[in-house]
């Protein structure tokens, strides 16, 4: 299955122009790179939906906490934890 994962845009750690950007997004605490080109409008704080790697779109805030304690719940964030977090 393909899931979105919602997550906090907290800082941008890179920019080669106004497409092309990474940014660390936090999943509860648990901290990634993702690339940031198909979200141009996102910024700081904002609230992305995140599919290997890529954050696909900018969600609300109060969504994105609800999907996120769903996927909890549904033991789906397992692998959250695993593999290779970049801090």
């Amino acid at each position: 299955m393909c899931l979105s994962i919602p997550g906090k845009l907290i800082k941008i750690t890179s920019q080669l122009d106004e497409t092309f950007r990474v940014g660390k997004v936090s999943f509860d605490g648990v901290i990634k790179e993702v690339s940031l080109a198909l979200v141009p409008e996102a910024n700081v704080d904002d609230y992305v939906l995140v599919h290997v790697g890529a954050a696909i779109s900018v969600v609300d805030e109060e969504e994105a906490n609800k999907t996120f304690e769903i996927l909890k719940q549904l033991g789906e964030l397992d692998d959250l934890n695993t593999g290779q977090g970049n801090q």
